[in-house]
């Protein structure tokens, strides 16, 4: 995890989150109050697509930026509240994972640089995408399930539909576009960070099983709980799981 915080040394990753942010928030704000789905929790999201991209071409910016990006356009949406702290920490996870996780398939099966243009670029994707959706809307539906504003059998299969759905269809095309053009710039994570700042990952294998083994489980799991069970039951029920699935991120 050290290059969460590594990078902020480096002016040009710095600059990067505050891009993600900037980008993420205008998109947002407008359709706060346009298409909401549950209003004050979520809507209908294109900017979704956002923090993928952004984390395959600017790593740990990426994680900083998404958080930081939802946590405006709440402000500025007018749906900040106590659930906002579990988005931040939702949309962290969704703009982390999926650098981690292609950082993994690069060191391992090759997949090369996600520019879209192989199959085994497009199956990586599509694993990093739902492991990040997965994620981001087990940390959110559990942490407004726990403040008890909106049930976890609702909002988490909602969350992680909205995130997939999008990024799967508009992502492959954005990153066949940006990410050349990107690279030619030299802003991709790893022309702006040394080798010393980026993670070795020596347990990024466990933290992957866990992952894998949590996020999408942990979604299903919980909206059996809360349907044949109580939304109570989902808390206590789920929150080893939650904390499995973190300890995971953080080994990636």
């Amino acid at each position: 995890m050290k290059d969460l915080f590594t990078m902020w040394k480096h002016t040009r990753m710095v600059v990067l989150v505050a891009l993600t942010a900037a980008v993420y928030a205008a998109v947002l704000i407008p359709l706060k109050v346009a298409i909401p789905i549950i209003p004050g929790f979520t809507e209908v999201r294109p900017a979704n697509v956002i923090p993928i991209i952004c984390s395959l071409m600017f790593g740990p910016a990426a994680a900083w930026g998404s958080a930081f990006g939802n946590l405006a356009g709440d402000i500025y949406g007018g749906t900040f509240g106590p659930g906002s702290a579990f988005g931040f920490v939702g949309n962290f996870l969704y703009g982390y994972v999926p650098y981690k996780v292609w950082r993994w398939l690069a060191h391992r099966v090759a997949v090369g640089a996600p520019v879209m243009n192989a199959g085994r670029q497009m199956v990586a994707y599509v694993g990093a995408v739902i492991l990040a959706s997965g994620a981001c809307a087990f940390v959110i539906a559990w942490g407004v399930n726990l403040l008890g504003l909106v049930p976890f059998r609702v909002i988490g299969p909602i969350i992680f539909t909205n995130n997939a759905a999008v990024s799967l269809v508009l992502g492959p095309p954005l990153l066949r576009i940006l990410y050349p053009r990107v690279r030619r710039w030299g802003l991709l994570y790893e022309d702006v960070m040394g080798d010393g700042d980026i993670s070795r990952g020596r347990l990024a294998t466990v933290g992957l099983l866990l992952l894998v083994l949590t996020a999408m489980p942990g979604i299903i799991a919980g909206f059996v709980i809360g349907t044949q069970f109580s939304e109570s039951s989902v808390n206590s029920a789920m929150a080893p799981v939650v904390a499995a699935m973190l300890l995971g991120c953080a080994l990636l």
